[in-house]
Order: C-alpha cells, then structure tokens, then sequence
C-alpha cells in the first residue's frame, strides 16, 4: 500500500469534522491506552483513565447519532464506578478482590449479561430507526462480549483479557472496513496490550497466596 493510501485512509474521515470532534476523539484515544496500561499493571488508575475516555466517546457517539455505541459507553462508565470502588476496597489493610478465574456461578452470569447486552442494543438500534446491516450485528455481538469484559474486568476475573482479545480482534477489521483508521489503530494496539494483560495477570494470580476460585 503506498504511503498516499495509508495517508488518506487515517485522515481523509477527519477532513471535513469539527476540530473540538478532533481534538475529544485524541483525548479519548490517549486516555483509553492509558486505562488498559493501568489495567495490565492491576493499577487503580485504570478506572479514573477509561472514565475519561467512555464519557468523551459517550459524547462523540451522541453527536454522531450512534446511538447503541453510546449506550455501551454509557455502561462502561457505570462499571467504572463500580471497578474503581471495588477495587480500592481492603481490609485491614489488605485489599479484599484477588485475581482469580470465574467459576461456574460467575461463568453463567457472564453467559446472562452478554445475551442481556445482546437485547438491549438490538433494541436501541431499532428505536433509533437504524436500517440494520451486517456491520451492526458484528456491533450487536461485541457489545455483547465487550459488556461481560468490563464486569468480569471489575471483579479482576482473569477471563476479562481472553474476552477483550476475541471482541478487539473483530473491531480491527470492522472498523478499517468502515474508514475508521485511527480506532482501527487503537484496537489493534488493545489487542496487543490485553494478550499482555493476560499474561500479566496470570502471573500475579499464580504468585498470589489467594488461591483462585474453582
């Protein structure tokens, strides 16, 4: 592909939007890395950064009338609150959630969230007056898996990274597809930061005294 090509196919989406557009969609780009660096470490900041980053792309879907994608934003943000307070929780002065795997009971409440997001984003779409194509029920579906990420994420279950790989893996080429070079470029480097962040986690869960839930 000639440099022209790569060129246009990154800029050309932003050559006729607001520069104040421009300008929340590299905030939200700076601040989503950041929020999955933190999330690799285990570090709190994770929930403050993607905060940032879900309520500007909140904002950005909204005025661009993606109505679904601002829903699942707008969940993101809601789980964000939680992760953050869930996390920062301790007891004398340990702190309460451990990495652990899900057992059977977590694995089924994922199961019910994921066809829960499922229902709810087909519904949005609907009663926006979206004329549904096959690109928005590849939207339908990651939300799906995107949703059950974020809890399991929340309750530092380890499968969270093995959900964001697989659903990050079919945005990349959705969103190229659709001309959106520069979150095509942002997913595929969360792709290549949660296959770290598994292997991360793995690691502190094996060295923790806290042995894994069944």
């Amino acid at each position: 592909m000639e440099l022209t090509t790569v060129s246009d196919f990154f800029l050309e989406p932003y050559r006729n939007r607001e520069v104040f557009l421009i300008v929340l969609e590299a905030l939200a780009f700076f601040f989503g890395i950041a929020s999955v660096v933190y999330a690799k470490k285990e570090h709190i900041w994770v929930y403050p950064t993607g905060l940032i980053a879900t309520l500007i792309t909140m904002y950005i879907f909204f005025q661009d009338r993606l109505l679904g994608d601002m829903m699942l934003n707008l969940y993101y943000s809601i789980m964000s609150v939680y992760g953050w307070w869930n996390w920062a929780r301790r007891k004398d002065g340990e702190k309460v959630v451990h990495i652990t795997r899900t057992n059977l009971r977590e694995k089924g409440i994922g199961f019910l969230l994921f066809l829960l997001t499922l229902g709810v984003t087909y519904l949005v779409y609907r009663l926006s007056g979206t004329v549904l194509e096959w690109t928005n029920y590849l939207d339908i579906f990651t939300s799906g898996v995107f949703f059950t990420a974020m809890w399991y994420m929340a309750n530092k279950k380890l499968e969270n990274w093995t959900l964001w790989i697989f659903a990050d893996l079919i945005t990349v080429p959705l969103y190229a597809y659709r001309g959106w070079g520069m979150l095509s470029l942002q997913y595929l480097i969360f792709t290549i930061l949660a296959i770290q962040g598994y292997l991360q986690w793995k690691k502190y869960m094996d060295n923790d005294r806290i042995p894994s839930a069944a």
